[in-house]
């Protein structure tokens, strides 16, 4: 199958398909070797870094061992740049008068059903909640989108639950999209 037939699948499957962003850069032409003097050496300027296009929140135990690779694999595979995503912990309120004020879209992702019922102030176990884009039970926070998925231990221990963690960082990835 060539690349045409296979994104057309993933379309016709309502998948969107990515881009790998450690993709090797294009190789400049060689330029002639002379002896490089202080004079001829290029002045580094510091790169100016871009704004996040959108902020990603996980909530949840922090990472460590192997939840930790997972973890950066997932921020790899999404593409986010440290700008982009910060780790929070569940049990500090959120504050709205720190809430970006540039309109920059946020979605927030609650490792495990207690994170997210803690977050939300829904009852419901994890199966009900996934799948469903949830509200924070903080006030002036009520707009924020929440996603609840599981514990990147369970990840570990059984990783069938990988293609639905899969699904609600699609879901994730929508909400920003649609915002």
């Amino acid at each position: 199958m060539n690349m045409n037939t296979n994104t057309s699948f993933l379309k016709e499957m309502g998948i969107t398909e990515w881009t790998s962003r450690d993709a090797p850069v294009a190789s400049l032409p060689e330029e002639p070797h002379h002896a490089a003097t202080p004079a001829d050496a290029p002045t580094q300027l510091p790169q100016p870094t871009q704004p996040p296009k959108s902020l990603w929140w996980f909530f949840g135990n922090k990472p460590q061992g192997d939840t930790e690779v997972l973890f950066q694999n997932v921020i790899r595979v999404l593409g986010l740049s440290p700008q982009e995503w910060s780790w929070k912990n569940p049990a500090e309120k959120i504050d709205p008068e720190l809430l970006p004020q540039d309109g920059i879209p946020i979605v927030a992702v609650a490792f495990g059903g207690v994170v997210a019922q803690k977050l939300s102030g829904e009852r419901d176990a994890l199966p009900q909640l996934r799948e469903t884009v949830l509200a924070f039970n903080t006030e002036g926070a009520e707009d924020l989108p929440l996603i609840a998925t599981f514990e990147l231990s369970q990840l570990v221990a059984r990783p069938k639950d990988k293609a639905l963690f899969w699904q609600d960082l699609l879901l994730a990835k929508s909400v920003l999209q649609n915002t």
